[in-house]
């Protein structure tokens, strides 16, 4: 069973303020792709307020019908796109919100919208996204709000980018990225930053580089390898520049003996320029079989 077989129901996350609308466009477009249900989650979190106990009933219920307009319109567009959805409004941190609502439904994805910057279109990871990004046991897909804005837009058919690297979840992210290829006909472009020590080590660094990472050969579709020294996050970063993907996939390694953001997976929810897919190895138990992909391998 592949990413496909588990995505049947996608969660995305909503708002009144705006955030959720690019959020909600990348939804629907897996959702279509995949034959998958869409369960649009609004959290009422109490934190947002200085003293829960102070907050009048008149106001909560308020907020809830506001939210729940907004659910049910964007249950109409679904409905007229042949998209089956349902919509869940509970209150509390939303976050586990959306865990608890991910777990219920058995979903293989959660999308959440984060803010933009300027028209550039970074993402500017709320506690809330790198929150959850952390506790989901299924991928997390981060899509700013201006995703789509600025000279880094996303090109049309743009590439699915995959960020290599060796950590517990890269079987998973692996098998992801190439569903994603092969569902929507994209070229994989794998990215790697290599290590000083792995420069001599191979005569063919990329192609030694997929085989290492279990990336087989198919005529499912293209696959293009790039091999860079340096620190990742800035080698990832150079690709996005350069190739304008459509998405970016990463293994999620949620373990560290620092505190605070770790990983390449956080670093790029800060400063990429497209929506950002972090898988975690947890991911691997829909995800169980290594990618097979096109037998045409380009290494740049």
């Amino acid at each position: 069973m592949g990413f496909e077989a588990g995505l049947k129901t996608i969660i995305v996350a909503t708002d009144l303020r705006g955030r959720s609308e690019a959020a909600f466009a990348y939804a629907r477009k897996l959702a279509s792709g995949y034959g998958a249900r869409i369960v649009l989650a609004y959290g009422l979190d109490p934190l947002e307020y200085a003293e829960v106990a102070t907050v009048p009933e008149s106001v909560l219920d308020e907020i809830s019908r506001e939210a729940r307009a907004v659910v049910d319109k964007m249950t109409d567009d679904l409905s007229r796109e042949g998209i089956h959805s349902h919509s869940e409004i509970r209150q509390g941190a939303v976050a586990q919100m959306l865990v608890d609502v991910a777990r219920q439904y058995e979903a293989g994805l959660i999308v959440i919208g984060t803010e933009g910057c300027d028209g550039a279109g970074p993402v500017i990871v709320g506690a809330v996204a790198e929150q959850l990004v952390r506790i989901a046991a299924c991928p997390v897909l981060a899509v700013a709000a201006d995703w789509n804005a600025g000279l880094y837009r996303p090109i049309p058919g743009g590439p699915i980018l995959l960020a290599m690297e060796r950590n517990e979840a890269t079987r998973a992210a692996v098998a992801v990225a190439g569903s994603l290829a092969g569902t929507f006909h994209r070229t994989l472009l794998v990215i790697h930053a290599s290590r000083p020590d792995e420069a001599p080590a191979f005569l063919n660094p990329g192609a030694t580089t997929l085989e290492e990472f279990g990336i087989q050969n198919s005529d499912a579709f293209p696959i293009w390898c790039v091999v860079r020294d340096g620190n990742p996050s800035d080698a990832i970063s150079s690709a996005i520049e350069i190739y304008q993907p459509s998405i970016l996939v990463v293994g999620v390694k949620r373990t560290s003996e620092s505190h605070g953001p770790h990983g390449t997976a956080f670093s790029l929810l800060a400063t990429s320029r497209v929506p950002v897919l972090c898988v975690p190895a947890a991911a691997e138990s829909v995800i169980p079989e290594a990618v097979a992909v096109a037998s045409e391998v380009e290494v740049r």
